[in-house]
């Protein structure tokens, strides 16, 4: 890690949404943008079926990415990375609470923010450390920010998830994008030739950018697709600077 930002190389890499579930698909969303729709659930037929069914929509979409880009790998950190996590659990919770309905205990584990991480953990009796980071609409860079440290540290790889789904109808009005059912996941190692750096600053005098109706987590997800050379963000007066070497 430096001053002016971080460093970082990605070994590996995966996504999913419905309806765009091969590096084929994908290639074509990134060149052509579209708003995923549908009902497919992904499979995670690598985890135990007994801890899959507890997984909800939002956790098996993480999940999914998680074990694709792992395989068989173990003893790395995991960083997880949503902007809401799991907001719809969070608000049936609520929704009983109000109604003097009993909670699920068994809801309410799963609605924490680390609940996927946890997940992961336990299926893969992997005692790796695992982190989970929600930082509003500059969560992915808060999240890339902690994998590099944790490369900074000594670790030879760190997996980066960042997951996000729509949001429940009572929270339509407060949306800043179009959020959408996604998942992707970087298999990050220290910086190598083809280094995808990431540095920052305050931006207190820079007009507010137009708000995008891309998510903020599809909006980097698209830079690393493409190969774009840039990609800057504006955001609560810090401005992310996403740039590719090599």
């Amino acid at each position: 890690m430096h001053a002016d930002g971080v460093n970082f190389s990605i070994a590996d890499s995966a996504a999913w949404a419905p309806g765009v579930d091969t590096p084929e698909a994908w290639a074509l969303w990134a060149e052509a943008p579209f708003i995923f729709a549908g009902s497919d659930e992904p499979g995670v037929r690598q985890m135990p079926p007994m801890l899959r069914r507890r997984a909800g929509f939002l956790g098996k979409m993480a999940l999914e990415v998680a074990y694709r880009c792992m395989d068989s790998q173990s003893d790395i950190p995991v960083v997880f990375c949503s902007r809401h996590g799991e907001v719809a659990r969070a608000v049936e919770l609520l929704t009983d609470l109000v109604q003097d309905a009993p909670l699920s205990p068994t809801a309410f584990g799963l609605a924490v923010h680390n609940a996927s991480a946890g997940l992961f953990s336990i299926a893969r009796a992997d005692r790796a450390n695992h982190i989970a980071v929600a930082a509003g609409p500059s969560s992915v860079e808060h999240a890339v920010i902690e994998a590099c440290g944790l490369l900074a540290d000594g670790a030879e790889k760190v997996l980066l998830v960042s997951y996000d789904d729509r949001l429940p109808q009572v929270f339509s009005q407060y949306e800043d994008c179009q959020e959408q059912p996604h998942a992707w996941a970087w298999l990050m190692v220290p910086a190598r030739e083809d280094a995808i750096q990431l540095s920052w600053h305050a931006a207190n005098d820079v007009p507010a950018e137009p708000s995008s109706q891309m998510p903020p987590s599809l909006q980097v997800l698209r830079f690393q697709l493409r190969g774009d050379r840039v990609l800057e963000r504006t955001v609560d007066h810090q401005r992310w600077c996403w740039a590719r070497h090599g």
